[in-house]
């Protein structure tokens, strides 16, 4: 593997260069000789700060300059928080590996109050996700949902300056940027189901790059990746991106896969929920059944209010 380079294309937050940083340190470490090389972008959900994903368009907004840098031969791979990526890939690219899943939960984080149930009846509460904002105001109906946008660390300032009586935010981001210490309460998927991907790193390249893929192949996780595909497909079923309140989370227990999904209005009033255990082998099927169950319950009214 001698003289090798790899390029591989991130965005500049520091939890993106932490995540590029470490699929380089691990390709490196597993092919002697090998060097990796990072190009940074800045892509659009980076430039727009002042309003919330959902009303620009979130599918994507996060991964286009990554994957043009890929199409056009200036990267080689791109590396993406899983729960950012389209459900579509654009022709001519793919996902090659799913790396381990780091802590898949929501963090509740704040200065003043020790857990979600602590808040007051009316708390101002950040948060980016339509899908974290539906199952709150299910607990919380008087509570007021404030965007948060930005960085982990603009978000964790914005906090402690008052702004909020507390934030929502992925606990795998907190973690790999060392800053556990700032989870207040990681809380469980019963009050807060994840979305799809939470939590599991992906790497995308080139279909036709045989060389890259192969060397890829030795970063992928396998119950990850069965865990993500039943995951995307329940997605792929309804049309859904990151900013949409849609949450879906797979875990294998005894050899099975089991699966929950939800879809929300956004004010919390109206929340579909099912669940499917079926064999690892059927992963994607079982999204899919989920999703089937989600719109016969009446998903589809709430996602078609929110697409038109």
């Amino acid at each position: 593997m001698t003289n090798k380079i790899i390029r591989i294309a991130t965005r500049k937050s520091p939890l993106a260069l932490w995540q590029a940083e470490h699929v380089a340190a691990r390709l490196e470490q597993l092919f002697p000789g090998l060097k990796t090389e990072l190009v940074k972008m800045t892509t659009q959900g980076d430039k727009i700060l002042d309003a919330p994903l959902a009303k620009i368009g979130g599918k994507g907004l996060f991964v286009k300059e990554l994957e043009q840098g890929m199409l056009e031969g200036s990267a080689d791979i791109a590396v993406h928080s899983m729960k950012d990526v389209p459900v579509e890939f654009p022709e001519g690219l793919h996902l090659a590996a799913i790396l381990t899943r780091e802590d898949p939960t929501d963090a509740f984080v704040s200065s003043r109050y020790s857990s979600l149930d602590e808040l007051p009846a009316d708390a101002k509460i950040g948060t980016s996700s339509l899908r974290r904002q539906s199952q709150i105001k299910e607990r919380f109906p008087n509570a007021e949902i404030l965007s948060l946008r930005g960085n982990v660390n603009t978000r964790l300032a914005k906090l402690d300056a008052g702004e909020y009586d507390a934030i929502i935010l992925a606990s795998a981001g907190l973690k790999r940027l060392g800053m556990a210490g700032r989870i207040t309460q990681s809380l469980d998927s019963g009050i807060s189901l994840p979305a799809c991907g939470q939590g599991a790193i992906g790497i995308e390249c080139r279909v036709d790059d045989t060389e890259i893929n192969e060397i890829l192949k030795s970063l992928h996780d396998w119950q990850t990746g069965i865990c993500v595909s039943a995951e995307r497909a329940m997605n792929a079923r309804l049309n859904g991106g990151c900013q949409v309140p849609i949450a879906g989370f797979a875990t294998i227990k005894n050899d099975q896969l089991f699966m929950r999904g939800l879809v929300g209005s956004p004010d919390g009033q109206i929340i579909y929920r099912a669940e499917r255990t079926g064999d690892l082998g059927q992963s994607e099927v079982i999204g899919k059944m989920i999703a089937e169950d989600l719109l016969n319950q009446g998903a589809d009214k709430i996602l078609q209010t929110l697409f038109s």
